[in-house]
């Protein structure tokens, strides 16, 4: 299944619901936990990249053109939202450490995607 701008848009959208609920539940049901187990800096990156990222999807989500490193850039931010800022999630609330190694791989993937957004606009300036 090819994805297009809507099913960008609707992720981006759904990436941003989850990044407030779960930014909320960080600031106040789970802060307490998060504090005593030294979590709660991991949790506020994680919670601060997912948003930052879910708003750019939906940015560039609003792009018509068909440009390769455009669309690249999407499935990037995507992915990489999922995997960096959620294994900080899981490393913040679960005694899982062994997920530690996805972290530098999902940022790698969301530094990817801002340089695909470079070729983008080195291509399309005029």
């Amino acid at each position: 299944m090819k994805l297009n701008n809507k099913h960008f848009l609707v992720f981006a959208s759904f990436l941003g619901l989850t990044a407030v609920a779960i930014g909320a539940f960080g600031a106040h049901a789970w802060k307490d936990l998060l504090l005593k187990n030294g979590k709660y800096d991991a949790f506020k990156t994680a919670s601060f990249y997912h948003f930052i990222h879910a708003l750019l999807l939906f940015g560039i989500s609003h792009i018509k053109a068909l440009n390769k490193s455009l669309v690249l850039a999407k499935y990037f931010i995507g992915v990489g939202v999922l995997l960096f800022s959620g294994s900080l999630y899981l490393i913040a609330l679960t005694t899982w450490p062994s997920i530690a190694f996805v972290t530098p791989i999902g940022g790698i993937i969301l530094m990817m995607a801002w340089c695909a957004l470079i070729f983008y606009s080195i291509q399309n300036s005029k």
